[in-house]
């Protein structure tokens, strides 16, 4: 009995604190802004170099926040502001890209298919921008040259995909004296993924050495966390993968231990933020070096390959492969087998990603992914069948020795010591265990949470429509009625229940319904749906156990006979 009454009140508990913790959060008294730095004084074209890399690392600068911001004016004379460099435009049926002639460096890319809300379906979410909100871009390019300053050429403006399921853009730059090099990027029909090829024409007198870079530059964004907004508690930063494991880079840990350096044949650098990411990722399985580190509020990621000499007369080709877009798992999987883990599940990884993919498996018969959750709870709640019946069996036998319990209470209720004595004889008497009830929620709680982050993380359920009014299975219940569903199904989960323990600890109890209804009003109507039929297959379950129960008592009065349920 003490052991049932400290997992509710610890559980009513955290209920407590997490909700006052949001609330906090949005409504809570609010810091003093510092005043702003002296440095923001400075023109925004001013672009302070950072430390110098390591030799095996490309030395590149911070570009500023204006640096390829596009201007609503051509720049006066004496101004001093740089002009912008040419820009190609380049779409495909998933891709809006721009790509700036001045390094053939990706300054900008959108994903027309995937809109900022339900209810704005002509605003692209926008990955890379000039801007500073989604200020990102990713340079590639060879050293000695042509690097991220060379200025290359393109025999037009736009290309787009059309009928074609490949697209190549071709850029072309040469020095001279002999040596050219041909930028080609390929961009396949309903992929992310931007393979990079740049092959070196060496018709010059003598070898030309050098290796290839790339260097993903994105903002950092802090943003504050809110009950109301279930993105707010993803990551948004830089991930790594360094041949063993991933690991997330934090902003204030680059700020105060430098920068992160790694070397590996087999590893990849992303800006990951909630359902999106970016990523360079090399194809050669070759010793590759790699740096990540903070200037000027922008998270760098460099990564170069092993140095190639080319002799004269010959040609080599130099490859990588970029990605840009949503966190489609397979998509991610035939890029590299380890960059789904680009998907922040959390410490639960180990339940949510195969639950993930039997949601998904499920998904592929019935093409809808709120059915789909039905089934794999129905599913679950089968493999915890046997498990959940024993407890089941429990509470159906305290709910039968409610009128000797009372009894005991009428009979000690002077003496709280003797009667927790006599109730604990009465139980051990008759085999019956009060904190069994406990079981199915312990049983419950880690695949409740396993599915929230399945729903919070998953891009394939972004905006996913179930039937009726739930358009969306990865944002709240717009009219809540999913939530009081569930709050009057357990209400009635309790009176199939018996009601053990104290008075306050049986009030708590009966108020939990209406707490877990205000509670699950702002999660996901997707996590609600799992969480309702959950509960409804639960009285289902009881219900049947109830009646087993009773009707073994009413043929072997005072016997010991278990039949099957």
């Amino acid at each position: 009995m003490d052991n049932q009454r400290l997992l509710i009140w610890a559980f009513f508990g955290l209920m407590l604190w997490l909700t006052f913790q949001a609330w906090q959060q949005d409504y809570g008294p609010k810091p003093t802004p510092a005043a702003p730095a002296a440095e923001t004084s400075e023109p925004a074209t001013t672009a302070t170099p950072e430390e110098l890399p390591p030799a095996d690392l490309p030395e590149l600068s911070v570009p500023s926040s204006a640096a390829n911001a596009p201007a609503a004016t051509e720049p006066q004379s004496g101004t001093g502001t740089a002009p912008i460099a040419p820009r190609i435009h380049v779409t495909t049926d998933v891709l809006d890209v721009e790509i700036s002639l001045t390094g053939g460096t990706i300054v900008r890319a959108a994903l027309p298919g995937y809109p900022v809300a339900k209810d704005q379906p002509g605003v692209p979410v926008v990955l890379l921008d000039p801007g500073t909100e989604n200020f990102g871009q990713i340079r590639t390019g060879l050293r000695p040259a042509p690097g991220h300053d060379a200025t290359f050429t393109a025999s037009r403006t736009s290309f787009a995909m059309g009928d074609d399921d490949v697209l190549v853009v071709p850029l072309t730059w040469t020095d001279g004296q002999g040596l050219s090099v041909e930028k080609r990027f390929r961009f396949k029909r309903g992929s992310y993924a931007i393979e990079v090829e740049q092959t070196v024409h060496n018709g010059t007198a003598t070898a030309w050495r050098g290796d290839q870079y790339a260097q993903l530059i994105r903002r950092f964004h802090t943003r504050k966390r809110s009950m109301f907004d279930v993105a707010s508690y993803s990551f948004d930063g830089p991930k790594i993968f360094d041949g063993d494991s991933a690991e997330k880079l934090k902003h204030d840990d680059l700020l105060k231990d430098g920068p992160y350096d790694f070397k590996t044949d087999h590893g990849w650098v992303a800006a990951i933020q909630h359902h999106f990411l970016s990523a360079v990722v090399p194809n050669e399985d070759k010793e590759h070096a790699f740096r990540v580190q903070e200037a000027h509020d922008r998270m760098t990621a460099s990564v170069v390959g092993l140095k190639r000499s080319i002799e004269p007369g010959a040609s080599d080709t130099f490859t990588e492969t970029l990605f840009i877009g949503p966190k489609l798992q397979k998509q991610l999987a035939a890029v590299d087998p380890k960059l789904p883990l680009t998907v922040d599940y959390g410490p639960l990884t180990i339940l949510s990603h195969p639950l993930f993919l039997l949601l998904s498996m499920v998904h592929t018969l019935v093409h809808n992914w709120g059915i789909a959750i039905i089934l794999v709870t129905a599913l679950i709640k089968l493999a915890f069948y046997k498990l959940t019946q024993a407890s089941g069996r429990s509470m159906a036998k305290m709910r039968n020795l409610q009128p000797r319990l009372k009894a005991l209470q009428e009979r000690y209720k002077d003496d709280k010591q003797a009667l927790s004595q006599a109730m604990m004889e009465l139980y051990k008497r008759e085999k019956v265990n009060p904190a069994a009830g406990c079981l199915p929620i312990l049983i419950q709680m880690p695949f409740f949470l396993a599915f929230y982050w399945v729903l919070v993380e998953s891009v394939e359920m972004r905006q996913a429509p179930f039937a009726f009014w739930i358009t969306d299975l990865s944002s709240r219940d717009p009219y809540f009625i999913l939530p009081l569903i569930m709050g009057a199904a357990m209400f009635f989960q309790q009176r199939l229940n018996p009601q053990v323990g104290d008075p306050v600890q049986m009030k708590v109890m009966q108020v939990m319904p209406l707490i877990f209804t205000v509670f699950f009003a702002f999660f996901p109507s997707g996590l609600v749906l799992y969480w309702v039929t959950n509960t409804l297959l639960s009285i289902a379950q009881q219900w049947r156990i109830n009646k087993v129960v009773a009707e073994e008592g009413k043929r072997h009065p005072g016997g010991k006979k278990k039949t099957s349920d």
